[in-house]
């Protein structure tokens, strides 16, 4: 439960929030399993704070720092966290369902299990986070960088993955049914036992990428896609006249 003086203190404003975090370094907050949705916590310092299966629905945290901060199984759906910093924060089985996570800082975050279907991370940053077994069908991860990400068995059916680099990745049993990878950097990811059937793979890198047993059923792709040395898409696999 939530700490109520921390809490009491967050009531009266970012300002005097961010004042009394400045003034009380050594002070983890504790807002654990509180009632803040549609608050308005923008620019707040919550780096480090205790925020597990705390209710943010439609929060406004739009460039909050949120480093560290333990936002375990916590509902985000429909939160504003553009441009908010969750370097290294555990959002395991969080709800960040049509959040808005554009440009959102989130390098070596755990969001394994987490629901980000029809999120919006567009620009931003992943890298080396953990993923794994997350949802995010329809989300919008176009220029996202989730370079040496974890995303073992995650769901990406339908998503937009355009200009992504999910170089040296590993996306092995991943759901990328649908997907639109065009102009993707694949090079050295790991889509072993991936399903790629019907995705868009035109003008993607593939240099290097690991594909055994993956499905490539009706997987389209163009003469600018690049596959592995030695690589010859199958037959099930679609040439495409659109152009990258």
């Amino acid at each position: 439960m939530a700490d109520e003086e921390h809490l009491n203190i967050l009531k009266q404003g970012v300002e005097v929030w961010n004042r009394w975090r400045k003034e009380n370094p050594d002070v983890w907050p504790d807002l654990s399993s509180a009632d803040l949705r549609e608050a308005d916590l923008s620019g707040a310092n919550l780096s480090g704070a205790n925020l597990s299966w705390t209710y943010l629905r439609e929060a406004d945290l739009h460039r909050a720092d949120l480093s560290e901060a333990n936002l375990r199984g916590a509902d985000l759906s429909e939160a504003n966290l553009h441009e908010a910093i969750l370097r290294e924060a555990n959002l395991s089985g969080a709800n960040l369902s049509e959040a808005d996570i554009r440009g959102a800082i989130l390098s070596e975050a755990d969001l394994s299990g987490a629901n980000l279907s029809e999120a919006d991370l567009c620009e931003a940053n992943l890298r080396g986070a953990d993923l794994s077994e997350a949802i995010l069908s329809e989300a919008n991860l176009t220029r996202a960088d989730l370079s040496r990400a974890h995303l073992r068995g995650v769901h990406l059916r339908g998503a937009d993955l355009t200009r992504a680099n999910l170089s040296k990745a590993d996306l092995s049993r991943a759901d990328l049914s649908g997907a639109d990878l065009t102009r993707a950097n694949l090079s050295g990811t790991f889509l072993s036992g991936a399903d790629l059937s019907q995705a868009c793979l035109s003008g993607a890198t593939l240099s290097g990428t690991f594909l055994s047993g993956a499905k490539l059923n009706g997987t389209r792709y163009n003469d600018a896609t690049r596959w592995p040395d030695g690589f010859t898409p199958p037959p099930e696999a679609i040439k495409s006249e659109e152009q990258s």
